[in-house]
């Protein structure tokens, strides 16, 4: 006997059991499963199992089996023999079994389209490399010849068919799985997810029958989409646009997407692209005025009167539009984007996890992400990976995203061979079991019906779902390009290639739909459109930024008047203490940690006292009286919920159920009423970038809510820097976007090693200019309590990076007390020494945990002579209050600057000239800063301890001198 096998489910090799003897035992097989699917080994019930559609398969679980391939044979009666019974004809087994095995290879073959038939679809639309047939995909593979191409065959409504001819049943799944649409979906494990995708496109064959109006509509986007192409082709020849030349039916399928999304109750689309058709999707989608593009292309501004900033190029911008289709209103929104192509793909997500929290959209089916990519950026970059791994994860989940990839076959010179290492450029998204919509780009209609059908899923079962768009790109990969240096046969090929339009209108005339003279009149009238707004693109202007509207109604952009930078950030004693209250409590049946509970008898002390505030605990009366005050604060990185340090325990669990139970969320909460906002504390996944371009788009969407994310360690937003670059320290100015993110990174030399001690402050100093964002390292917790505070407590939105300590967080000098946090108090830019003036030869300025190294070896000296100054924003540059400071000691005639830094490395180059600038407008006896601190090094540390407490030593020797 024939072994049986494990998991054959997905494997239509298994079609070898089908010849010789294994025939019989394999059609035996199957007959006494059809009777009880329990006689036979698992692992072919599976494969069983799985040749039926999975909705017919699920509903046989309930049911039970309910068919027999063949009805019996009837034999002759023979005469009974009196007194006894006439026995029924017994069935002629033979056939049965002949039956039986015909309907299984059958069902074999039906299987094997549905899991390889994209791979003979047609999908290139230029036909370089066509599609070979997969052996798995030919009868023949399954033992059926030519003549039994027209034999009936028992397939139990499978296709929607009881019997059919195999030519029948081949012509089926070659229309459906073969044609202008390969769809990929048997990977997805979720039962009912696939019977639907199933389903889904084997009613239809995997074909809508549009109607007239819907395929008039199609050729007017198509007809705008080429239209404006060429437009721009001719009146600006040579001038980069990075063009969708070639992919102009993705305009009809967003709209498609747009306008069956309204109807399933989407409301409000939010979109990512990179720059390949973004101008096409600007103004032909977006609505963005043809003029005010034409105005950009000859030069002029882009922002309105007034309104000051760098701007970017105009394939970068975003922009916001209503749309209405069938009495839908839909507003979608544009994300701007650098020419990092991906970058904006975990920006888009966070930014629609916000609108949906404001509007409350428990089911997440309201607000929708929508991105575009192009497919040797989506095979390609890491981001794409680490926005798909957060999909489905608790605090990230948006009820899925609709991919669409504009496949031009190429990425700038690089074929597919080199670019990517799976079969098609969507092999990332398998990993989250996302159904792949594979389409010629050159059939608009069947790329409209995958849209719906994407569109459709999303909405159904509110997860990822991709459509690659197999197209081209006309003139390369700009405008200015010449695509024929290395890739000459595909070139030769798009020459004589007739656009997807043209194709279309063919089409459509063939079929008596339109007119020669209808097609053309659509294309002089848009033509004529077009003229009339280049005309206009020279005396236009934008009249208003869009910046400071809805959510951000109120706020306004930062002036230089740093009193207002401050904010008001103290708060009425009695509020703290009633914040206070809720962190040293839990439940009565809440079984605490005992080590965690020594840790509440301490906070329930500093309370007490009103002395001794640690760093964690200022951080969440931040947070709790921000709560009060119905702000919600998200919170989002590695382990944060704990604290890397052990420090926060913002989330705690009960030591028996593992229930888990939150403080902050519960100062002002009854059993039937929440009297505050509430904080999301998450515990991210293992990735910096993804998850810090979700909650810097989170920001942009969310002003009023005190959005963070902390590093486990600094340098681990070395791996997010592109986000830091293009995003965070610079969309002001390009963008007019503000953000009030805030980015912990814990910092400080302590021994650990290169990559634990520096969070590369000298990075983000390098990028601050135009009081862009914020750079604070501060000293004590209360200056950390109000730096977080005034974030919210301000009229406008800056970004803020905060140095956070380690070993500070447990150190007994680094405390507050409670009169630091109360109302009248504010965050400190300068803290300034207790020393008097007199007497005081040298000062030290320097900022963060070193500060504690040089109190403690001045203490122990007991030097007088030495005034120690703290700089604790070190952007905005606080000149004012440093020169007050300075000013103090006018007898001094040493500054010293000191860091733990290496020189080439920390604050050291950023503050130098500026020390000196102010020390000549100052006119005292010091002409320059000196420095102390390590020396130059490609590495931020030493990996000895040993090492590090000699140049510890060292350099706080240095920077209090003899």
């Amino acid at each position: 006997m024939v072994e049986s096998v494990i998991d054959p489910l997905d494997n239509p090799a298994y079609a070898s059991m089908l010849f010789g003897s294994n025939a019989d035992w394999l059609a035996e097989q199957y007959l006494r499963y059809q009777q009880n699917p329990a006689s036979v080994d698992p692992s072919w019930q599976s494969f069983f199992a799985g040749l039926k559609d999975d909705a017919h398969a699920l509903e046989s679980d309930v049911k039970g089996p309910s068919w027999t391939p063949v009805p019996p044979v009837e034999k002759p009666a023979s005469k009974a023999v009196k007194g006894e019974k006439t026995a029924s004809a017994a069935p002629d087994q033979d056939a049965v079994r002949r039956a039986t095995l015909d309907s299984l290879r059958a069902l074999m073959l039906i299987r094997a389209y549905r899991v390889r038939g994209h791979m003979l679809a047609n999908l290139d639309p230029l036909a370089l490399h066509p599609p070979a047939l997969h052996p798995e995909l030919d009868p023949g593979h399954y033992g059926f010849g030519e003549e039994d191409m027209d034999r009936p065959i028992f397939i139990d409504n499978v296709l929607g068919l009881e019997t059919a001819s195999l030519r029948q049943i081949v012509g089926i799944l070659h229309a459906t799985y073969c044609g202008s649409i390969g769809v990929e979906f048997l990977h997805i494990q979720d039962p009912a997810q696939k019977a639907w995708v199933q389903e889904r496109i084997e009613g239809i064959h995997n074909h809508t029958d549009f109607t007239d109006k819907g395929r008039h509509a199609i050729l007017e986007r198509l007809t705008a989409a080429e239209g404006l192409e060429q437009f721009l082709h001719t009146k600006f020849p040579g001038t980069k646009r990075f063009g969708l030349d070639g992919g102009e039916a993705m305009i009809p399928a967003l709209e498609q997407i747009i306008k069956r999304g309204g109807q399933m109750g989407v409301k409000e689309v939010v979109i990512g692209m990179s720059h390949r058709g973004r101008l096409n999707v600007l103004t032909n989608v977006m609505l963005k005025r043809f003029a005010a593009l034409f105005s950009e292309f000859q030069g002029g501004v882009v922002q309105p009167d007034g309104i000051q900033g760098s701007g970017d190029v105009k394939y970068h911008l975003g922009t916001s539009a209503d749309r209405e289709f069938d009495g839908n209103l839909v507003h979608l929104s544009l994300t701007a984007n650098p020419s990092h192509l991906e970058a904006v793909d975990p920006v888009v997500i966070g930014k629609v996890r916000a609108k949906q929290m404001q509007r409350k959209d428990e089911y997440r089916t309201e607000v929708m992400p929508l991105l575009i990519h192009g497919d040797a950026a989506f095979a390609g970059q890491g981001l794409v990976a680490e926005t798909l791994s957060m999909s489905q994860l608790f605090g990230y989940r948006v009820g899925g995203t609709i991919h669409v990839i504009v496949n031009n076959q190429i990425g700038f010179t690089t074929i597919p061979a080199h670019s990517r290492s799976g079969h098609y450029a969507t092999d990332m998204a398998l990993m989250i079991h996302a159904p792949i919509f594979h389409v010629n780009g050159d059939d608009a209609e069947a790329v409209v019906h995958v849209a719906r059908i994407a569109t459709e899923y999303r909405q159904t079962f509110g997860r990822d779902v991709v459509i690659d768009m197999y197209c081209y790109r006309r003139y390369g990969h700009n405008e200015g390009d010449e695509p024929a240096f290395t890739q000459p046969r595909m070139y030769r090929a798009i020459k004589d290639h007739p656009s997807t339009r043209e194709i279309y209108s063919r089409k459509l005339i063939h079929a008596g739909v339109v007119s020669e003279a209808e097609s053309q009149k659509m294309i002089k009238e848009f033509h004529a459109y077009l003229e009339t707004e280049f005309e206009a693109a020279s005396s236009y202007k934008p009249n208003k930024a869009e910046w400071l509207e809805g959510q951000w109604q109120g706020l306004e952009t930062a002036g230089k008047n740093y009193e207002a930078w401050m904010g008001e950030t103290g708060v009425d004693e009695k509020i703290l203490e009633e914040v206070g209250r809720s962190l040293c409590s839990t439940p009565s049946t809440f079984n605490l940690n005992t080590k965690i509970a020594r840790q509440f008898e301490a906070k329930a002390d500093m309370f007490k006292t009103g002395q001794g505030f640690d760093w964690a605990t200022a951080e969440a009366m931040a947070f709790g009286t921000l709560l009060l005050e119905g702000n919600p604060v998200r919170l989002s990185g590695q382990d944060c919920g704990r604290g890397t340090f052990s420090q926060r325990h913002a989330k705690l669990y009960d030591q028996e159920t593992e229930e888990k139970y939150m403080p902050l969320n519960n100062i002002r909460r009854t059993e039937d009423k929440i009297n505050q906002a509430q904080i999301v504390v998450l515990d991210s996944p293992l990735n910096e970038a993804g998850v810090l371009g979700f909650e810097y788009g989170f920001s942009l969407a969310e002003p009023n809510a005190l959005v963070l994310w902390e590093a486990q360690f600094g340098d681990f937003a070395n791996g997010a820097q592109v986000l830091v670059d293009q995003f965070i320290s610079s969309a002001e100015s390009k963008w007019l976007r503000l953000s009030g993110l805030v980015m912990l990174l814990p910092h400080g030399y302590e021994g650990q090693g290169p990559e634990h001690s520096s969070a590369r402050i000298e990075r983000y100093l390098q990028l601050c200019a135009e009081d862009n964002m914020q750079v604070v390292n501060a000293t004590t917790p209360a200056n950390y309590y109000h730096v977080l505070r005034r974030q919210l407590r301000r009229k406008f939105r800056k970004p803020l990076i905060v140095f956070t300590p380690k070993s500070l967080l447990r150190h007994k000098l680094c405390t507050s007390s409670m009169a630091d946090f109360v109302t009248g108090t504010t965050f400190l830019p300068v803290i300034g020494d207790t020393l008097e003036g007199k007497g005081v030869k040298r000062i030290v300025i320097c900022s963060g945990k070193v500060y504690y190294d040089l109190w403690q070896a001045r203490e122990d000296a007991g030097r007088k002579d030495v005034a120690i100054i703290r700089l604790e924003q070190i952007y905005p540059f606080p000149e004012k209050e440093l020169a007050a400071e300075l000013n103090r000691y006018l007898s001094a005639t040493e500054l010293v600057w000191c860091q733990e830094e290496p020189e080439n490395m920390g604050a050291w180059s950023f503050v130098d000239r500026r020390l000196e600038n102010l020390l000549i407008q100052m006119g005292g006896k010091i002409k320059r800063p000196v420095y102390a601190g390590r020396v130059e090094a490609s590495s931020p540390a030493t990996g000895s301890l040993k090492r590090h407490n000699i140049e510890q030593a060292a350099l706080v020797k240095s920077a209090l001198g003899a």
